[in-house]
């Protein structure tokens, strides 16, 4: 069953049951299957509590003031306002959207919703996880490619299968990850589109080319193309810059066949750094029209990814984590501190950090042998240098051009998210301080001033 079908068992609206997910924190893999079947266990919760889901989709629906949230959640006006503040979804009459829920505001201010969780068992250890984070990234993407999973899009909506989809987002921030992610959704095979496929090559010794090679791909089925450096190969022509023959080339094959794609079960995934200076030809409607931004992880992401990628594939009677208990850093509130100061982190340099304090932990081991060693703020501090040198003042600029592009592309897509960026970038921009002039003009000056004055 998908979840636009128990939606409508529900009598509820599918978007409703998303922010459902969302609003309570529940963790994908236990919700969803990853070609986006709901999984047995909320399927049962959801039908065995179809009065509660239901009062939350009304109040969803519904404008509601701070006071009116206080009230219904018997919780004290300046608690909530704290809450709501950080979603900027606010009406001009102080009435919030109906993206702010009742519920998911009292269950984050410690309201009891164990309940929810009674139905999931014991929660999917974080490093057996295949999907960290990222709840709404994942449901704008599944939104986007509801003509792939329900097949009356076309017939009663009109809408048509992608032809092209642009994944964008600074280096480092899991382009390929959701490439897989789209691929096990739709159910089509992904294929990497290797750079010697572009323009003619000889693989194999065998003259080939990237238009013979898209001939062949549009003949199989279902199928994604991958194809990286997305934002160079589709550079438009100008005065200011010159592409190379071979992606000029490329440009111009995919610009021929695109209109194909569809009726030939092939959708093509670009991975960009930014939109800026892509030809607007590939951007127009029916061509690259879908537009997927991937975000650095924010503060509580990068928190996971450090738990996951320390104690992923780590038996429980190993060293590390051993070390790591007896230091309770095997929970995720040890390292929300750490994580906080990785502003505009990208989920490379997360995992850079966890592989330096891997090796300083073990040298540490090593001296002592002694697996009470404390995982201190020294060593904390170390690897989060170590993990720093790829915050270069070209990584930070292209941050900027990030949150430019979704400024442009997807800014009501991703408005939370997009101002936590915002946020922590703004913390590594210098303040010049005023140039004070050397010698004794300002007392001269003032001097100067009272005799004005006088």
């Amino acid at each position: 069953m998908k979840l636009t079908e128990l939606a409508k068992k529900l009598n509820i609206s599918t978007e409703s049951l998303k922010c459902f997910i969302q609003d309570f924190e529940l963790d994908l893999d236990e919700v969803l299957c990853p070609n986006f079947d709901v999984k047995p266990e909320f399927e049962k919760f959801a039908l065995e509590n179809t009065d509660f889901l239901q009062q939350y989709a009304s109040d969803l629906e519904k404008n509601k003031s701070v006071e009116e949230i206080a009230d219904k959640i018997n919780q004290p006006k300046e608690k909530v306002e704290e809450i709501i503040k950080k979603n900027p979804t606010i009406l001009d009459n102080g009435m919030y959207k109906s993206s702010v829920s009742s519920f998911g505001v009292d269950y984050k201010l410690g309201g009891n919703y164990n309940f929810v969780y009674d139905y999931f068992g014991n929660k999917t250890v974080l490093a057996e996880r295949d999907f960290i984070g990222y709840r709404d990234l994942f449901f704008y993407i599944s939104d986007v490619l509801e003509s792939f999973i329900n097949k009356d899009e076309a017939k009663n909506w009109g809408i048509e299968k992608p032809a092209g989809i642009i994944l964008y987002g600074v280096p480092g921030s899991g382009k390929i990850f959701w490439a897989n992610k789209i691929s096990e959704i739709i159910g089509y095979q992904l294929k990497e589109v290797k750079k010697y496929y572009l323009g003619n090559s000889y693989p194999n010794g065998n003259r080939s080319s990237f238009n013979n090679f898209l001939i062949s791909m549009m003949k199989e089925k279902k199928v994604i193309l991958f194809l990286e450096n997305f934002d160079e190969i589709t550079q438009e022509k100008s005065a200011e810059y010159t592409n190379t023959k071979e992606n000029n080339e490329t440009s111009e094959i995919i610009l021929h066949y695109i209109n194909k794609f569809v009726e030939e079960d092939l959708l093509m995934v670009g991975s960009a750094n930014t939109l800026s200076g892509i030809d607007e030809e590939i951007l127009a409607p029916g061509r690259f029209d879908v537009l997927i931004p991937v975000f650095p992880p924010n503060a509580k992401e990068r928190a996971e990814v450090i738990l996951y990628s320390l104690t992923r594939n780590l038996e429980k009677n190993s060293t590390l984590y051993k070390i790591l208990e007896k230091n309770d850093a095997h929970r995720l509130p040890f390292w929300n501190p750490i994580a906080q100061k990785m502003k505009t982190f990208s989920n490379t340099m997360v995992i850079d950090f966890t592989q330096s304090l891997k090796k300083r932990i073990r040298k540490i081991y090593y001296k002592s042998r002694n697996e009470n060693l404390k995982i201190d703020a020294a060593i904390l501090e170390s690897a989060l240098r170590d993990a720093s040198a790829k915050l270069t003042e070209e990584y930070l600029n292209q941050v900027q051009q990030f949150i430019y592009d979704v400024s442009t592309h997807n800014t009501d897509d991703f408005p939370v998210r997009l101002e936590n960026l915002k946020n922590e970038l703004e913390t590594y921009k210098v303040v010049e301080e005023p140039i004070r002039t050397i010698g004794f003009h300002h007392n001269e000056e003032e001097k100067s001033s009272d005799e004005h004055n006088l």
